[in-house]
């Protein structure tokens, strides 16, 4: 167990996970009820990715009321359509199948290689009229934040670029593979660590081109260590159960259903690495007399952590409502073989339909009221356990168990 001062720095840590992000709206919006009403925000380092980040900024932006920052997140979340984040018409789905088959037929030649699947140009519309990005600084400057951070992937370095605006004394870092950058946030820093690889076309800041976040992010509770947290509640976005190993070969798997693997291991597989390194290294210092280390001019500590993952599968609640997909991206689905139940992965991050977001809100709202005592001790700063996790999730991390 962990007595934590009163002082004791909570960072939020938010992965990414496209239309899934709803259920950390959903943690988020029961959280603010459990809090005062006229409370700011309880965190002060927020870092997210791709889905992840953009919720981030919405409550570093909103600081100074942490309900009606949370309340703003369940309203836009609550009434999404595919068409707020990509194009769905049949006239700009017609093009780009045609433009892919075109370059996969003629090699690029006359047409050009495509850049993306989706245009998603209505979601940075979206955010372009509901962000205030300057207002981040007000509030690092009146004392409710000290820094909020969202990670992309830079193309051509092939290292993991992390920007954050921050208090000016905060310093950045640089490790292999791994950039901590202080900047003033802008819209393209958003669009580059939501562009999901193929899917949304990357983003150029600077001389670079960037992609979604969660590529080369193999620790994504490092930002928030380098900015000082002593305690990182996290909001997955997946349980860790395993699938049940198939009592027959069956099919082989389809484009879709490999396509949502692949986007399954990007958004999670490295948090959950991270959180079983974070968890061994806290059980090797707690064993110590002092549980810090010295290591030349570094001084290793023990970070609580909690993670909230949903109850549910949600590749299911995708399922019941694949029929909300409009028309043209239901063809587009069918066309890569996504219409069975081996291919609800990807259904589930792509389906930005209100009937699915909705019941993703209530999913995360019931998961953290489930877990309101702890979950309120670990924000206000009192005494927890030095990790707070499912059952099976726990006992995975732990290197005595």
């Amino acid at each position: 167990m962990n007595s934590s001062p009163g002082n004791v720095k909570t960072a939020l840590v938010l992965p990414g996970g496209g239309a899934r992000g709803a259920f950390q709206a959903g943690v988020l919006k029961a959280l603010a009820e459990l809090l005062p009403r006229d409370r700011s925000n309880p965190f002060p380092v927020i870092s997210g990715t791709s889905a992840g980040a953009v919720n981030s900024v919405v409550l570093a932006s909103r600081a100074q009321h942490f309900r009606s920052a949370v309340a703003e997140l369940e309203r836009v979340w609550g009434h999404f359509h595919c068409n707020h984040v990509y194009k769905t018409d049949h006239w700009t789905m017609l093009k780009s199948s045609a433009h892919w088959m075109s370059s996969l037929v003629l090699g690029g030649w006359l047409v050009g290689a495509p850049k993306s699947l989706l245009d998603n140009t209505p979601l940075r519309n979206l955010l372009s009229s509901n962000l205030h990005l300057p207002r981040i600084r007000d509030a690092i400057d009146d004392g409710y934040l000290e820094a909020v951070a969202v990670t992309a992937a830079g193309y051509s370095s092939a290292r993991s670029t992390t920007f954050f605006e921050a208090v000016p004394e905060q310093a950045g870092w640089e490790r292999t593979r791994r950039l901590g950058k202080q900047v003033d946030l802008h819209l393209d820093h958003l669009m580059a660590s939501i562009a999901v690889p193929m899917v949304f076309p990357p983003v150029c800041i600077g001389n670079e081109y960037f992609g979604d976040g969660a590529m080369r992010q193999a620790t994504p509770l490092s930002p928030v260590v380098h900015l000082g947290a002593d305690r990182i509640l996290v909001i997955g976005i997946r349980d860790e159960t395993g699938d049940k190993e198939p009592e027959a070969p069956g099919e082989p798997p389809s484009f879709g259903q490999i396509a949502g693997y692949m986007l399954d291991t990007l958004f999670m597989d490295g948090l959950y690495s991270d959180l079983e390194r974070i968890t061994r290294i806290n059980e090797m210092l707690d064993s110590m007399p002092d549980a810090t280390l010295d290591i030349g001019d570094m001084t290793m500590r023990p970070i609580d952590t909690m993670l909230i993952v949903p109850s549910q599968d949600l590749r299911e609640l995708a399922c019941k409502h694949r029929a909300e997909l409009p028309f043209a991206i239901r063809a587009l689905l069918r066309g890569v073989g996504s219409g069975s139940p081996g291919e609800n992965r990807l259904l589930s991050f792509l389906l930005f339909e209100q009937a699915y977001t909705r019941e993703l809100i209530d999913l995360g709202y019931r998961d953290a009221m489930n877990v309101k005592d702890e979950l309120l001790d670990f924000v206000n700063g009192a005494e927890v356990p030095r990790l707070f996790a499912p059952s099976w999730i726990k006992k995975d991390l732990s290197a005595f168990t």
